[in-house]
């Protein structure tokens, strides 16, 4: 693929772009009249980097994680999650959604019976762990953080009720390839690194069934960031960036995921605005 159409990188842009989020953060949930946000901290990337924003927004005392671990969740969500918790100085509550999940499939099974297991019992364990968030929310007057990103966003990879949950998505209007980046600086830049090394390094997962990756339904991030960048934001068209190196396959992906998944980002929490992705 032509080197030219990489997602640009943030480079220089990195301390602009994080003050700007934390400012916007901030300022999204004191306008709301909350002092406190909770979220789901999963292990990976997206939420670690939304803990460490609202940690510099709010201060660790007003930071509260929640780990919902699954039968298909792999050791290191929860290791990797609890890694940052201490990295970041935040209080966590560890809570097993099995039951609730086995419950739910016990439920359902009369109703389901000659079905296949499909997206059905996975966007389930998402919408369990909504639930629980909101529940944390109502009881202790939290705000919900919502940790999508835009390439989620834009691909529709993202559970309705489930994991787009929340009141604002503080990185919701970064591409998965500059929260990637957004995250080495942050380590770079710190005291000391903060998100956990296999926070960044593992390769990105949903676990919502086993030997699930991210990989195995879209593009590489690189790709797919990269092909929605240049047709939404510099205005190519997909016939043009197949001529210039992309696979007709990824890009078909891509626009078609994003075309059928425009009902979603009706309903999505709103996300900082930033000056980076302007044409």
């Amino acid at each position: 693929m032509n080197a030219l159409k990489q997602l640009p990188a943030l480079t220089l842009s990195c301390p602009r772009v994080w003050d700007t989020l934390v400012d916007q953060l901030r300022t999204a949930v004191t306008k709301a009249g909350f002092c406190d946000v909770v979220l789901g901290l999963s292990g990976g990337i997206d939420s670690a980097l939304v803990a460490t924003l609202a940690v510099d927004a709010f201060g660790a005392e007003h930071v509260h994680g929640v780990l919902m671990p699954s039968s298909f969740s792999s050791q290191g969500s929860v290791t990797d999650a609890l890694s940052l918790a201490s990295n970041l100085g935040i209080s966590t509550n560890l809570i097993s959604i099995v039951p609730m999940y086995e419950a739910f499939i016990t439920t359902l099974a009369p109703h389901f019976q000659g079905t296949e297991r499909d997206i059905t019992e996975e966007n389930l364990q998402a919408r369990i762990r909504g639930t629980l968030l909101m529940a944390f929310s109502n009881k202790f007057d939290y705000f919900v953080l919502a940790t999508g990103n835009r390439s989620e966003a834009l691909a529709g990879y993202a559970t309705l009720h489930g994991d787009m949950v929340g009141g604002y998505a503080p990185i919701g209007t970064l591409y998965k390839t500059h929260v990637y980046e957004l995250a080495r600086w942050k380590n770079d830049t710190a005291q000391r690194p903060v998100i956990p090394q296999d926070s960044i390094d593992k390769e990105p997962s949903a676990e919502l069934s086993v030997g699930q990756l991210d990989r195995h339904a879209l593009p590489p991030y690189d790709v797919l960031d990269a092909i929605y960048y240049y047709i939404i934001d510099k205005g190519e068209t997909a016939e043009q960036l197949i001529s210039e190196g992309f696979s007709r396959e990824d890009v078909e992906n891509a626009v078609n995921r994003q075309e059928k998944s425009s009902f979603k980002r009706t309903y999505a929490a709103p996300s900082p605005k930033l000056d980076i992705y302007q044409k």
